[in-house]
């Protein structure tokens, strides 16, 4: 199966995609992927990039990578719905979080992959062919974990504002960005 219009798309043709991250090499693995199923792939490293690139493309689906340099990627994901009515997003992040997942996922995203993720799973995740996880995890969180998925859930119900959330949880701002910018532990 190639990406023949089976996305969310209103004509005929090859399904164009919209990849947006900021790590060079993961772009260029994801384009070569994807130009080999046959989808045709813009690519953009930056939020304000982004947006011209959607404008001009109007892409039937998109991988969007959560944290970018310039914002966060799913500032994008409204722009892109007005843009392509149906248009299926894939969220990609190096720094997963029950919290983060769960805004993506409320937002309207079809997936939320964390990083390190197959191009094959990316595709996969683009045609809708992949299987969500349905066991339940059988360890629990490590103490590092549940203070890393608290930070989280305070951090998005903050709207993302350092500031609110360091004075929220009672620490100094610097200490909780070094905090935002390390992965989640296991």
């Amino acid at each position: 199966m190639t990406g023949e219009r089976q996305i969310g798309a209103d004509g005929a043709g090859p399904v164009r995609v919209l990849v947006v991250d900021d790590e060079a090499p993961l772009r260029r693995n994801l384009v070569r992927a994807l130009e080999r199923e046959g989808f045709l792939v813009a690519t953009a490293a930056s939020l304000k990039e982004a947006y011209d690139v959607a404008a001009e493309v109007l892409p039937d689906c998109a991988v969007l990578d959560l944290n970018l340099e310039d914002g966060h990627g799913l500032e994008l994901l409204q722009t892109l719905k007005d843009l392509r009515p149906g248009c299926r997003v894939v969220v990609l992040t190096g720094y997963d979080s029950i919290a983060s997942s769960v805004v993506a996922l409320k937002s309207g995203v079809a997936h939320y992959l964390a990083k390190p993720v197959t191009p094959e799973t990316v595709v996969a995740a683009l045609r809708g062919e992949l299987e969500e996880p349905t066991a339940a995890i059988d360890q629990p969180m490590s103490a590092d974990r549940v203070r890393w998925e608290h930070i989280q859930r305070v951090f998005e119900q903050c709207n993302r504002n350092v500031s609110e959330t360091a004075r929220r949880l009672g620490m100094h701002r610097r200490t909780l960005q070094r905090i935002l910018a390390k992965r989640a532990p296991r």
